[in-house]
């Protein structure tokens, strides 16, 4: 609703600089002006696992969040303490708490994820997880409501539980994803299971308690490629959003159990960009022609085998990234961040990282108006084999945060094919791939994002926050 306030309040601007019988002015196509950087932690922990870092993995669900005029951000500390962080929007300095959880081990999946229960104004931390259990933490009722009166301390929030006030999930829990409802429920995405072998699945907090409300998607079904066979698999989401309609939109690839649909083991098993959408809040799930292809919590689930799922067919052998990202314009229409090893550098990667690194490219992928689908290559090649990130500006101008912080745009004007580089990183000094604040550009136009400085073996290094300033 905030955001349907913000472009409503644009658009009438716009409007109002057109006297009668004058052309409309043209919206701004897209741009960022570097407006400052601020320190959250001098000593971040660091370490490499999975060419990720735990601080600064892009599929978190946020790991950098604005709400009522302040930002919060959450990370790992040297020492390992789980910590969270606010400021009032434009602050130099951040006020930190920690929340009473270490990290457990090194791996880059076991990132702090926070979300918002609008209901009561709690913060929810759910962090620390990799197809086994999880920590959650929530603040106190009315703590985001109220920032200016409720002082920022360790108190404020509850012990660290292993369930969801007393609700277990599954004893194979991953990628922990918050999304706010437009009603201000708080809904929690996440994988049951393991990478080959999973299922997702939602559960819902309406302010005063958790309910599960089940897996939507199947493992189960036969995948076949030109070498071979699958009988298994997981749903990688590159997302999961509502729009400023109410729909609730994931794009989304498979990744095989079995090696044997590769042509080289070398590779990754990841296949296909698909898309699915609710009009129910996340009970019922349709495809991209309308057709319900799975409920939530019942017997029919989202599976590889459903027809009209794919949206941009690609075979398991160029490497696909999984966990891209994915954002919805002011019209409702999705966008998704894709990116693989294009054809035309050879049609079997044999090691996904280093293939990735020289020939991987990213692709904005994105439903048009008329319902079809159209996909541009974003001509900065990432160079990395990590993830690019998208944003969407209140004039519908796309960027792609790459890795090491580069930043991409395109204009709507142009259907979204002028891509060009227009911050090249310079003097971040960043890892690879960054956390986007997802909300705050619809807040202040202000596009946000958390970063970590790039080290060597464990030595702890720099975490900042880093904003550019969108077209007014």
């Amino acid at each position: 609703m905030r955001r349907r306030s913000v472009l409503t309040t644009a658009v009438l601007a716009t409007a109002a600089l057109a006297a009668p019988g004058t052309a409309r002015a043209a919206a701004p196509g897209p741009s960022v002006t570097r407006t400052g950087t601020t320190l959250l932690d001098d000593r971040a922990i660091y370490f490499v696992s999975y060419d990720g870092l735990v601080n600064n993995n892009s599929f978190q669900k946020n790991g950098l969040l604005t709400y009522r005029g302040h930002q919060y951000a959450a990370w790992y500390t040297a020492d390992r303490n789980a910590v969270v962080g606010r400021r009032a929007l434009g602050a130099s300095t951040w006020q930190t708490v920690r929340v009473g959880h270490t990290l457990r081990y090194d791996d880059s999946h076991n990132v702090v994820s926070m979300g918002v229960s609008r209901t009561d104004g709690r913060l929810h931390l759910h962090m620390d997880s990799h197809s086994d259990g999880f920590t959650y933490v929530k603040s106190v009722a009315g703590l985001l409501d109220d920032p200016a009166g409720l002082s920022w301390t360790t108190s404020r929030f509850g012990a660290p539980q292993s369930t969801l006030d007393g609700l277990t999930l599954t004893s194979q829990f991953t990628y922990p994803q918050f999304v706010a409802t437009p009603e201000g429920r708080l809904q929690l995405s996440y994988r049951a299971g393991v990478s080959g072998n999973g299922r997702n699945a939602l559960a819902e907090y309406d302010g005063a308690r958790w309910t599960a409300l089940g897996e939507w998607t199947s493992a189960t079904g036969n995948y076949t490629s030109e070498h071979g066979s699958s009988t298994a698999r997981n749903m990688y989401l590159h997302g999961i959003d509502y729009d400023v309609r109410g729909r609730l939109h994931a794009f989304f690839t498979w990744r095989e159990q079995n090696a044997a649909v590769m042509c080289s083991r070398g590779g990754i098993t990841n296949h296909d960009t698909g898309y699915v959408y609710s009009d129910d809040r996340g009970r019922t799930w349709r495809n991209h022609a309308g057709t319900v292809v799975g409920t939530t919590g019942g017997p029919d689930r989202v599976s590889v085998t459903d027809a009209g799922l794919v949206v941009d067919p690609l075979n398991p052998d160029h490497s696909l990234m999984n966990q891209e990202s994915q954002a919805t314009d002011s019209a409702g229409r999705p966008h998704a961040i894709i990116s693989y090893v294009p054809g035309r550098f050879g049609r079997c990667t044999t090691d996904y990282v280093a293939d990735r690194t020289a020939h991987g490219r990213a692709f904005h992928l994105r439903r048009t108006a008329s319902g079809t689908w159209r996909k541009t290559e974003i001509p900065v090649p990432p160079n990395s084999s990590q993830r690019t990130k998208l944003v969407l500006d209140r004039y519908d101008n796309a960027y792609a945060i790459l890795p090491f912080g580069r930043i991409a745009g395109a204009s709507a004007a142009s259907g979204h094919t002028d891509w060009k580089l227009l911050f090249d990183g310079g003097g971040l000094d960043a890892f690879g791939e960054v956390v986007v604040d997802e909300t705050r550009v619809a807040q202040d136009g202000v596009l946000s994002f958390l970063y970590q400085e790039r080290s060597s073996g464990t030595t702890p290094s720099a975490l900042r926050v880093v904003d550019f300033r969108l077209p007014a």
